[in-house]
């Protein structure tokens, strides 16, 4: 009984990071409602934030416990998919409608966030190629950017639906391209093995600092553009 009861843990956790991204959907339609000291999509940046720990931590306790599994393995996708797919698309949908004052069917480009998210997670799990690099962004930095960019127009302008679609086509096509990426987990503390992580670390730090949440997008970015130059990923596993 004991030895099943931990088994169970990761997924319980991962199911914390289910109902973090749920919370982040539902709370996406509440747009800037006031709820106590922040708005609706503030409260969402932060489910999201709650769900990315969730989902280190559930592979996290998995790895301390062996308790690996192929339900796991899709819960965790799944979870995944409702967290940093489908929670950033209906923050830009409400993002877009809100800023048009009204709806708009410029904002619909939002569901590619979800399709190239389903697709970058299908092919994940079934691609033996990303076991040492990743191929695509991750659909955890994907969110990430959506909650910078989100982060960028309340601080300074709306560039627009039109502009908006745009930007939502290409950096969902960047989750199912072949770009090859590097991963952003640390294996060890070694900062000849990390250069690369530790320059995207410090960066969080100082684009955060300055920009604020808009930072985060920033952060993507670099990530991408360290990873365009083309250089060999270094060992590890996405989610």
């Amino acid at each position: 009984m004991s030895f099943n009861l931990k088994k169970s843990i990761p997924n319980s956790i991962t199911c914390l990071n289910l109902i973090s991204g749920v919370l982040a959907c539902i709370l996406s339609f509440n747009y800037d409602t006031p709820i106590g000291a922040l708005e609706g999509y503030q409260w969402a940046f932060i489910c999201i934030g709650a769900a990315a720990v969730f989902d280190f931590c559930d592979g996290a306790s998995a790895r301390l416990q062996h308790a690996y599994s192929p339900m796991g393995k899709e819960l965790d996708s799944l979870a995944d998919l409702i967290s940093f797919g489908l929670a950033p698309a209906l923050l830009m949908f409400n993002t877009i409608n809100y800023y048009s004052e009204g709806f708009t069917p410029w904002a619909l480009a939002s569901l590619i966030i979800v399709v190239c998210g389903a697709l970058r997670l299908a092919r994940f799990n079934i691609d033996t190629r990303q076991t040492t690099s990743f191929i695509g962004l991750p659909i955890p930095s994907n969110a990430l950017f959506w909650i910078g960019y989100i982060g960028w127009i309340n601080s300074h302008s709306y560039p627009g639906a039109i502009a908006s679609a745009i930007i939502m086509v290409a950096v969902s096509l960047l989750m199912v391209s072949p770009l090859k990426m590097f991963s952003l987990k640390f294996t060890s503390f070694s900062f000849r093995e990390n250069v690369r992580r530790y320059a995207i670390l410090l960066a969080a730090v100082l684009f955060v600092a300055t920009e604020g949440v808009a930072g985060f997008a920033w952060t993507i970015l670099l990530y991408i553009f360290i990873s365009l130059l083309g250089r060999k990923g270094q060992p590890d596993t996405e989610e």
